[in-house]
């Protein structure tokens, strides 16, 4: 699989598992817990290494279940990379200490590789950034990111961090170009950010286009992996689809084994 080089030394697997509505939406919902602990230990099964998660999913639940899978893993903690994010609303200093601890101990973990802040806060970013870098410096949190910010709110972001922001998580896809229109792709790829995609895959569209089609039938593949691909072969930008069931698990992993040819790629650029 494709990886991104950090600073440390370690990588990044370009495409991993996101968990929107395991656990629930913005409220804790148990009644699936068994099929998605089944599908978080069959992504570590597969080799997935690279999870997203936030402290608002399912109300810190998806975190739970989460950490449990990974605990029952039994993969070393150094060979995962974990995300997860703060709401807006606790970007304080004091706020984003707390939230950092709650993820912390719903997850299992000492550490966070990645937290980014989930939503423009309408509170002062200087002050969540004070939290955020302590948190860095005290080893709690290895990057900082951040989540559906425009260009001139990520530049904010960029000079309040005292190290270098590693993403800027956003809608993008084939057929949702606005982080590409507004500029925050070219910045990413111009500053060494990664742009970090979240739902990646729309389904009915991806059915109805000839294009996506035939393309997919040249590599065998299914139009939602040639989605996939064409994400990850542009550069600094990786992909965190959400599946549970198997087949789909399955078929995002192997979709980061694609390679397009510069042909395709201007075909599938040119869909909007």
């Amino acid at each position: 699989m494709k990886t991104y080089p950090l600073p440390d030394g370690t990588s990044l697997p370009a495409l991993g598992l996101g968990t929107w509505r395991m656990g629930g939406g913005m409220s804790a919902d148990t009644s699936c817990d068994a099929e998605v602990l089944e599908a978080l230990r069959y992504a570590l099964e597969l080799g997935c290494r690279h999870f997203d998660t936030a402290e608002i999913y399912g109300n810190g639940h998806a975190e739970e279940l989460l950490g449990r899978a990974l605990r029952e893993s039994g993969i070393p903690r150094e060979e995962l990379f974990i995300t997860s994010k703060i709401w807006p609303n606790h970007l304080t200093y004091e706020g984003s200490l707390r939230a950092c601890e709650g993820s912390l101990r719903r997850l299992g973990v000492d550490y966070l590789d990645l937290y980014l802040i989930h939503w423009p806060p309408s509170l002062p970013l200087e002050e969540g950034f004070r939290g955020l870098n302590t948190l860095v410096r005290e080893r709690k949190v290895r990057y900082l990111g951040v989540s559906n910010f425009d260009l001139p709110l990520m530049r904010r972001a960029a000079a309040l961090s005292e190290t270098p922001l590693l993403t800027n998580q956003v809608p993008y896809s084939l057929f949702n170009r606005d982080y590409a229109r507004n500029g925050v792709l070219q910045y990413c790829q111009e500053h060494g950010i990664l742009l970090t995609a979240y739902t990646p895959l729309e389904k009915g569209r991806l059915a109805n286009s000839p294009v996506l089609a035939s393309v997919a039938a040249a590599h065998e593949a299914t139009p939602a992996q040639i989605a996939l691909a064409w994400l990850l072969e542009q550069p600094n930008v990786i992909t965190i689809p959400k599946a549970v069931q198997r087949r789909h698990l399955e078929e995002n992993l192997a979709a980061a084994e694609i390679h397009l040819t510069p042909e395709e790629m201007r075909a599938l650029d040119a869909l909007v």
